[in-house]
């Protein structure tokens, strides 16, 4: 964070985002800010609709003075894009967090590459990297990624890891539910995107159905269109606040992280946002191996490897650290 405290330091800053405020990487980013920046304003919505909250943010660039040093956009910079030319002689930092044209064309395939629609996707992260005077990046994979395919300038880019909020995400003391007391916990927890690879997930939970003192813990919209494994070991939960999250992460003696999808490169370029919170809570996880989480985390007691894409792998993780914290169990 030293270049950007440098940039921001005793400065007038405004922050701007799309994403709801809490976000894990507004809060990180905004943390920041309050303690180097002289002023901080921020525009931020909070309504519940994703596209209410666009055009209300738009509302507040509309009417917002000229009156800072830096604008720092936040979630999504591509959305406030046309606003940039406003705040064309103020430096423009941005978290080039996602790109449009990799969501939806390569990750989502939403759009095929030769849509016109893919073309304009990739013009607007293209314009966004090419107006921001700094960049900040989530992963050095990602901002590799960024660079190449949109002929971005590379000493503009800072590779900033994500930070879980430690105020909610700490380490405590297990209290496991009377009935999976003498259980294995096994959880997994997302939004359940694809390149998150939860049918990798659904997969080894199957392949483990008869493993009874294992116990999976699911929680997220898991859709219809997945083949979901219903047994006697594994419930799932549609969502949670995160207080109640931090609970059931605290009791569970495994937790999965990702990303698992073998098919999407982009998995292969983002450390998964889960694992921050679980390293946060000194919980151990199950990685996919690859280049992105392998910059932030090593070989330890905690950590276990499993190769992405393969559910017979990950099964094989979960087994053999069952066997490690049961010892006197049947492990063959």
């Amino acid at each position: 964070m030293l270049q950007l405290g440098h940039r921001i330091r005793k400065k007038r800053v405004l922050f701007v985002t799309t994403k709801n405020i809490d976000y894990i990487r507004n809060v990180q980013e905004l943390n920041f800010l309050k303690q180097n920046a002289a002023q901080l304003k921020v525009i931020y919505s909070d309504k519940r609709s994703y596209t209410a909250r666009i055009f209300e943010v738009w509302w507040k660039l509309m009417v917002s003075g000229r009156n800072f040093d830096v604008v720092f956009f936040g979630f999504a910079p591509q959305l406030a894009a046309p606003f940039f030319l406003k705040y064309k002689d103020k430096e423009l930092i941005i978290d080039f967090f996602i790109s449009v044209y990799d969501t939806l064309v390569n990750d989502r395939k939403i759009f095929s590459v030769y849509n016109p629609i893919a073309r304009i996707c990739h013009w607007i992260d293209d314009y966004v990297i090419k107006k921001a005077d700094f960049i900040i990046t989530d992963t050095k994979a990602d901002a590799q990624y960024f660079i190449h395919e949109f002929h971005g300038d590379r000493n503009r880019f800072k590779t900033v890891y994500l930070e879980a909020d430690k105020t909610i995400y700490y380490p405590r003391t297990q209290h496991k539910r009377i009935d999976l007391a003498d259980k294995f916990v096994v959880l997994y927890f997302g939004s359940i995107l694809p390149l998150q690879g939860v049918d990798v997930v659904l997969e080894a939970i199957e392949r483990l159905k008869d493993e009874k003192d294992i116990f999976f813990q699911v929680i997220g919209p898991v859709s219809k269109k997945y083949r979901i494994p219903i047994q006697d070991n594994v419930e799932y939960i549609d969502w949670l606040g995160q207080e109640e999250l931090a609970e059931y992460i605290a009791n569970a003696d495994l937790c999965l992280a990702g990303h698992f999808s073998s098919r999407i490169d982009k998995a292969k370029r983002t450390i998964p946002g889960k694992a921050y919170i679980y390293s946060a809570m000194g919980k151990k996880m199950v990685l996919g191996d690859n280049e992105a989480n392998r910059e932030l985390y090593g070989d330890s007691d905690h950590v276990f490897w499993t190769e992405m894409g393969n559910a017979k792998a990950l099964a094989k993780v979960i087994l053999l650290q069952r066997c490690s914290q049961y010892q006197s169990r049947n492990c063959q």
